[in-house]
C-alpha cells in the first residue's frame, strides 16, 4: 500500500482489523535507495510487543509464517531489535542467532534434539518462594503496629488493613528460574549475554517502578546489564512476577509505559519496521461478507462470557488504543519509514479464548498463528508484495500457496475438501477488496 507524506491513516485503523496490515507513510522516493556506488540496501528493524506466553507463542508462530513467506529477509541480521515483555525474550534470541524455527524447537515443541537451547515452560511458573516467606515474615510486625494505631485511634480501619496490604507478595512467580535458564542459553559458543556484543541493536524496554520512566536496556548507559536479566526486568508484570532489582532501582513489564517502544528504533533512521502485536480486542459484533469461520465459533455478546472475558477485552482494548496513537504519531515523527504491523484477526475466537498465561495450549497456538499469518498475507499479497519489492525483498507465492506447509506436525485433517476452495476464494476477494479500497497514485 502506497501513499503519500501526510496521508490519512483512517482506513487503517478502523475499518474492519486484518492479521497483518501496512502502513505507508513516506514521501515518493522509490525504494532501494541509491547512492554513489549504487543501490542501498533498506535498514530494517523489528519490534515486538508483549502478552505473556500466549503472546511469545503468537509471534513465534507468525515470524516462521514471515520467514517462509519473505525469504530474503533474515530475521536474525536485522538493523535493529526492541521487545517488551514477552517480546523481549523473542528480540534477544532472534540477535543471539537463533532463528524462528529454532525458536519453535525451544519454546513450542521443547524438542530434545535442541536440548541445549529448551526453555522449558514451567520455568515461568516457578513459585517465588523468597518473596513469599519474606512477606510473610513481616505480617507479625505489621499485625502489631497496625492494632496498637489503631487502638490508640491514630489510625482508621481502612487504614488499618491498607497498611496490612504490606504483607502482601508483590508477586507469585518468580523469574530467577528463567532468567538463570536464559543466561544459560545466551551464553552458549557463538552468542552473548552482553548487549555490547552484539552486532545489531537491540533494545529490551522494562518500567522503573519508582518513577514510571522506560528502561531501554541495551541503549548506551543502559548496555551493562546482562540480556538475560534485562529480559526478567521487561516481562516483570506487576502481580504474576516480583519487580526485578537492577543497580538500586527496580523494574516491572516495559507494557506498562507504551505498546511496542518503537521509536527507539525509528529514530536510528529505518527504512522499514516490522512490528508484531500479539494481543488485540475481539470484534464479536462484525459480520463479514465472505469470511469463513472454521469451527462455528461465535460470542454474541462479550458480557456472556463474565468477569474473565470482560476483563480481557478490557486490557486488549487498552493495550491496543496506545498501540494506535503510536502508530499515528510515528507517522508524523517518521514520515520516511514503512511500517508493517502484524497481529491476530480481531475476529478469530480462538486467539481471544485463550488464556494468556496458558502453556499447554502452545502448540496448538503457535500452529494457528502461523497459518492465520500466511492466510493472511496471501489475503494481501498485491499491496504487500509491491511495498516489498521498494526494499528489495518479495513473497515467495510458491510457499504461501504449499497447502501441506505446518509449523508443528499435524495432527488429523483441519480442512474437508469443500472448506479448502472456500478459503481460497474468500483470501482472493479479501485481497481484491484492499486493491480497490486504495486510492489510485496512492
Amino acid at each position: 500500500m502506497r501513499r503519500t507524506k501526510g496521508a490519512a491513516v483512517a482506513p487503517f485503523f478502523h475499518r474492519p482489523a486484518r492479521s497483518s496490515e501496512v502502513l505507508r507513510a513516506t514521501a515518493s522516493g522509490a525504494r532501494p535507495r541509491k547512492g554513489r556506488s549504487g543501490p542501498m540496501r533498506s535498514r530494517i528493524g523489528l519490534a515486538l510487543a508483549g502478552g505473556g506466553p500466549l503472546g511469545a507463542t503468537w509471534e513465534i508462530g507468525a515470524l516462521c509464517a514471515l520467514e517462509e513467506a519473505i525469504p530474503g529477509l533474515d530475521f536474525t541480521n536485522l538493523d535493529g531489535y526492541v521487545g517488551v515483555s514477552a517480546g523481549s525474550f523473542i528480540a534477544a534470541a532472534l540477535a543471539n542467532g537463533m532463528r524462528p524455527r529454532a525458536l519453535c524447537a525451544s519454546f513450542i515443541e521443547n524438542d530434545p534434539a535442541v536440548a541445549t537451547d529448551v526453555v522449558s515452560p514451567t520455568l515461568f511458573v516457578r513459585p517465588a518462594v523468597g518473596e513469599l516467606l519474606a512477606r510473610l515474615l513481616s505480617l507479625p510486625l505489621l499485625t502489631t503496629q497496625a492494632g496498637w494505631q489503631l487502638a490508640l485511634g491514630r489510625r482508621s480501619f481502612i487504614a488499618t488493613i491498607e497498611r496490612l496490604g504490606r504483607a502482601l507478595p508483590t508477586g507469585l512467580f518468580s523469574h530467577a528460574p528463567l532468567e538463570a535458564r536464559l543466561r544459560e542459553v545466551f551464553s552458549a559458543a557463538g552468542r552473548s549475554n552482553d548487549f555490547r556484543r552484539l552486532k545489531q541493536r537491540v533494545v529490551l524496554v522494562a518500567t522503573d517502578l519508582d518513577s514510571g520512566e522506560a528502561a531501554p536496556f541495551g541503549q548506551p548507559g543502559w548496555d551493562h546489564v546482562p540480556i538475560s536479566r534485562a529480559v526478567a526486568a521487561s516481562a516483570a508484570l506487576p502481580g504474576l512476577f516480583p519487580p526485578v532489582a537492577i543497580g538500586g532501582r527496580w523494574y516491572v513489564d516495559g507494557a506498562l509505559k507504551k505498546t511496542l517502544h518503537a521509536r527507539v528504533l525509528l529514530d536510528e533512521g529505518l527504512d522499514l519496521l516490522l512490528a508484531l502485536n500479539p494481543l488485540v480486542p475481539f470484534d464479536a459484533s462484525h459480520a463479514p461478507r465472505h469470511r469463513l469461520f472454521e469451527g462455528g465459533s461465535r460470542i454474541p455478546h462479550i458480557v456472556q462470557g463474565g468477569l474473565p472475558l470482560v476483563l480481557s477485552q478490557t486490557f486488549r482494548t487498552l493495550i491496543h488504543s496506545r498501540l494506535e496513537l503510536g502508530l499515528k504519531g510515528y507517522e508524523a515523527s517518521h514520515p520516511d519509514t514503512d511500517i508493517v504491523l502484524v497481529e491476530p484477526d480481531q475476529r478469530d475466537p480462538e486467539m481471544f479464548l485463550a488464556n494468556i498465561l496458558s502453556y499447554s495450549q502452545r502448540r496448538q497456538l503457535a500452529e494457528h498463528a502461523y497459518q492465520k499469518t500466511r492466510e493472511d498475507l496471501r489475503s494481501r499479497r498485491s499491496s504487500l508484495g509491491a511495498m516489498l519489492q521498494q526494499h528489495g525483498l518479495a513473497l515467495d507465492d510458491a510457499a504461501l500457496d504449499d497447502p501441506r506447509r505446518h509449523l508443528v506436525e499435524p495432527r488429523g485433517t483441519r480442512f474437508t475438501a469443500l472448506a479448502r476452495p472456500l478459503k481460497k476464494l474468500d483470501e482472493v476477494l479479501d485481497d481484491l477488496e484492499l486493491a480497490l479500497a486504495t486510492p489510485v497514485g496512492a
